[in-house]
């Protein structure tokens, strides 16, 4: 089966999901559009959007792509391809809040307009079922720059790099909060800004890198139950027995802390771990005392969702090779990158896509310049399922309220 024509090329069509107006109002609020006379703010954000989608590895590759195609790129929104300089320029001075802000608001659309994307669109495998609440996962990753032009970036003598600090709900598999900073920030004084946004029932799952003891007891007093990874060297008192050691559970103890950073009693639990085939001995603490043992270790195993959605996100979008070196536009980059996943995760769930994301994310590359239908193409491997009527009902419903028709 041959994929239908469309009169609109398929980058166009991915650039549609992001409701109209939405661009300029964001550059209207962040003072973009006052400074923006030939490249508007518009052009930029399709120029990122494709140098993340095409693998764009230098500003020339994207500047010559979108110049190659500019009668094409004309018809998405009136967009313009960018020179080399332009694009250059806009990255190092318009202010990467606007492309976070971008990402946040295009994410609150769809969830307004489609609450089945971010509650049944996709989840990790691995959450324990028996779990009602909201589980959140929070680590970083590292992306490696270069020393000698980011000295902002500078974490080791000759090594740069940033680090993306994220907190991942993992029943939506979507972002909950993001934070760009360079590499050599502390993960703990990180924590409290990524944890901030958490409500009180819910559950965030950390390794021991995250923990404050400060922070620790700010979450137990706002009601959030937290898990996490006990630090070897951590000084404590046992208070008492809280449940008896079983074939897996070494010891499951109630403890207090030496030092005054946490003002409440904690329960720590030793258990043998299956990791990659091996039992592992690993140690965990807790503010939750209702729960059993093996369910606070499941709720750690589950946080490895998180080492998930940094894999395809490094392995699919372009966040190697940066074109920029100032601080602004690596975080107009990693930003560009998020919204690209949220975009590709939308058109996932409207098509019933069955397979990987890196397939979906090669598929469309391939195509980004051809004026086929998107949901055409992908229906042509067999993955959107369903009845044609239905998934063209769909797609007018999404189309339209995502147009603001």
């Amino acid at each position: 089966m041959n994929p239908s024509k469309s009169n609109m090329a398929v980058l166009g069509q991915i650039v549609k999901l992001i409701p109209p107006n939405l661009i300029d109002k964001l550059a209207s609020q962040h003072h973009v559009s006052e400074h923006a006379r030939t490249f508007s703010p518009t052009s930029h954000v399709v120029a990122m959007l494709h140098a993340q989608l095409s693998h764009s590895l230098s500003l020339n590759d994207t500047c010559d792509a979108l110049r190659n195609h500019h009668g094409t790129l004309s018809q998405m929104r009136g967009a313009t391809p960018p020179s080399r300089n332009g694009l250059s320029h806009a990255n190092a001075t318009r202010p990467a809040d606007m492309a976070a802000a971008l990402f946040w608001a295009v994410l609150s659309s769809m969830r307004d307009a489609f609450p089945a994307f971010v509650t049944s669109g996709r989840n990790y495998p691995r959450i324990p079922r028996r779990f009602k609440r909201t589980i959140h996962a929070v680590d970083s990753t590292t992306m490696q720059l270069v020393a000698n032009c980011m000295d902002w970036a500078k974490h080791r003598r000759r090594k740069a790099a940033a680090k993306m600090h994220l907190r991942l709900e993992m029943a939506s598999f979507l972002p909950a909060f993001a934070l760009v900073r360079e590499a050599k920030a502390n993960d703990a004084k990180c924590a409290w800004p990524v944890c901030a946004g958490i409500r009180a029932g819910e559950i965030v799952v950390f390794d021991k890198a995250y923990v404050d003891y400060k922070h620790l007891n700010v979450l137990t007093t706002r009601g959030v139950f937290w898990v996490t990874r006990a630090k070897s060297n951590m000084q404590a008192e046992v208070v008492g027995q809280h449940a008896a050691p079983s074939s897996t559970i070494i010891r499951d103890e109630r403890i207090r802390l030496s030092n005054e950073g946490y003002a409440h009693d904690m329960r720590r639990v030793e258990a043998w771990v299956e990791v990659n085939t091996q039992l592992v001995r690993m140690t965990f603490i807790t503010n939750n005392f209702a729960w059993a043992a093996s369910s606070i270790c499941d709720l750690y195993r589950c946080r490895w969702g998180i080492e998930v959605f940094f894999k395809e996100l490094k392995q699919t979008l372009q966040l190697a090779d940066f074109m920029g070196y100032s601080e602004n536009a690596v975080r107009w980059q990693v930003w560009t990158a998020l919204l690209v996943y949220l975009l590709l995760r939308f058109v996932a769930w409207q098509s019933h896509w069955k397979y990987s994301f890196n397939r979906l994310f090669t598929m469309i590359r391939a195509v980004l310049w051809n004026f086929f239908d998107l949901f055409s193409v992908l229906a042509c491997c067999g993955t959107a399922g369903g009845c044609s009527k239905e998934l063209a009902a769909l797609r007018a419903c999404a189309q339209q309220v995502l147009s603001g028709v």
